[in-house]
């Protein structure tokens, strides 16, 4: 059965140009490309018939390749996250694709295309077995629930998530392939509609206008929910976090299936979202890196221990997975309120600079763009009475935003180096910030960083975890 699966996989990257070529290529001749897709199809297919895998001691055995062959063998301890996948047509047949992941590259050290579910599993299982030389509480017991999300809390994910833009853009990008005005039509169709009902109450009136502006972005607004709810459900349903030993697990999808699971000892740092639509339902989201290289996007990595979960349910999690860092009893220092100034001065001379050239060109209502000012000043002073940072023997941990706000932190022995930076704009203002660097961060994930800090306690916050990191190991 692999063949199938390894067809339909290769199929899946020319189905696109193959039906644009086949309805919009007009000359016929330009079909032939096809023959060379099909025999670059039969090739691929060729390689993964002479894909072979055995377990030797300590060690997954990969034999692949078509005319040149190669042997990889990895040992069960570098292995540390094992991803299983099941599509729709994984499922009707009951079997998986697996994915062994280690700390190294963007690729996965193994790859199977099709395994039997039972076999899949045994595998995962087995790789959690043997990689327990290293793990010795990674002993094979029932695993433990950690959280799940029943329907109406994957509802309340679509509702905090803005997943709908992917559908909505590429629906906008397609439909404007097939007809360049389609979308400037669908434009004017809805505003004659929302002003010829706007007409019957009051035509010609600002208001008619606005009564047709306001109920077209509550139109895109509602769609946008709708979509991210549906998407939502179909990656989220039945999500669940389990613990087995030192190994967590999740599993989730309505018509594709993921599990995967990693060992908590990868994980290198934690994400505590809270946006305003969270605040609105009383929710939070709880997001690790691993010692993982992965590519971003990759549905089958571990990211998301808690995609939402109330703040409480939150807090337990970290206090379970981090019981030594003492989540609940840090002591958070806050930045000094003139730290404000370090964070509005930047974008002075861009809007000046703005004004000035629209000046140039409206005249002297240009000067209204200066009222941005005072707005800025606002946030900076939101941001930094929101911003603080927190450090014990366990843990370094940094909460950033107003309006959309973060607590970025990671346990000190994973801290891979520090780097003290000031700008001229530092220098000047008397300021400093502190980079901390962790593996496997995610190019989405905010940084972990202390900001505006006076120099004087950078420096010592600064030598201080330099004197912790040089005196302890470091794990990952």
């Amino acid at each position: 059965m692999s063949w199938l699966f390894v067809l339909l996989q290769q199929l899946k990257q020319f189905i696109v140009p193959l039906v644009a070529a086949f309805f919009f290529g007009g000359d016929r001749n330009e079909l032939w490309p096809l023959i060379g897709v099909g025999a670059l199809a039969l090739t691929a297919v060729w390689r993964y018939l002479t894909y072979r895998y055995g377990v030797s001691g300590d060690a997954l055995v990969v034999r692949s390749g078509l005319l040149e062959r190669s042997v990889r063998v990895i040992p069960f301890a570098r292995i540390h996250n094992v991803g299983l996948q099941q599509s729709v047509l994984h499922r009707l047949f009951g079997v998986a694709e697996v994915r062994l992941e280690s700390a190294g590259g963007q690729k996965p050290e193994a790859e199977m295309r099709v395994l039997k579910l039972a076999d899949a599993l045994a595998l995962e299982a087995l790789v959690r077995r043997r990689g327990a030389a290293v793990e010795p509480a990674a002993t094979a017991v029932a695993p433990t629930p950690l959280l799940a999300l029943p329907p109406g809390e994957v509802v309340r994910l679509g509702l905090v998530s803005n997943r709908g833009l992917i559908l909505i853009g590429a629906a906008v990008g397609g439909l404007s392939q097939f007809s360049p005005r389609l979308m400037p039509n669908l434009i004017e169709h809805w505003g004659q509609w929302a002003l010829g009902w706007a007409s019957d109450n009051g035509t010609q009136h600002p208001v008619s206008l606005a009564v047709a502006g306001v109920s077209l972005v509550l139109l895109v607004v509602a769609l946008l929910r709708l979509f991210s709810i549906l998407l939502a459900l179909l990656q989220y349903y039945g999500f669940r976090l389990s613990e087995s030993g030192r190994r967590l697990t999740v599993e989730r999808g309505l018509l594709a299936r993921w599990r995967t699971s990693a060992s908590r000892r990868r994980i290198q740092a934690w994400t505590l979202r809270e946006t305003l639509m969270h605040r609105l339902l009383k929710r939070r989201s709880l997001d690790i890196d691993t010692a993982v290289a992965e590519q971003q996007n990759q549905p089958r990595a571990l990211r998301e221990l808690a995609p939402v979960a109330t703040p409480a349910a939150c807090d337990a999690l970290i206090e379970h997975l981090l019981p030594r860092a003492a989540w609940a009893q840090l002591d958070w220092r806050a930045l000094p309120a003139r730290a404000w100034w370090r964070l509005a001065l930047p974008g002075l001379p861009f809007a000046l600079l703005f004004t000035a050239i629209a000046a140039w060109w409206i005249g002297v209502w240009a000067l209204l763009v200066l009222l941005w000012l005072p707005w800025t000043a606002y946030i900076a002073r939101r941001h930094v009475r929101a911003a603080g940072y927190a450090v014990n023997d366990e843990l370094v941990a940094v909460r950033e935003g107003w309006w959309s706000r973060h607590w970025r932190f990671a346990e000190i022995d994973k801290l891979q180096a520090l780097q003290l930076t000031r700008n001229p704009l530092d220098r000047r203002c008397g300021t400093a910030t502190l980079w901390l660097d962790t593996a496997g961060a995610g190019a989405m994930a905010p940084p972990l960083r202390v900001r505006f800090l006076p120099e004087a306690d950078a420096v010592a916050l600064y030598e201080r975890l330099s004197r912790t990191l040089a005196r302890r190991p470091l794990r990952w």
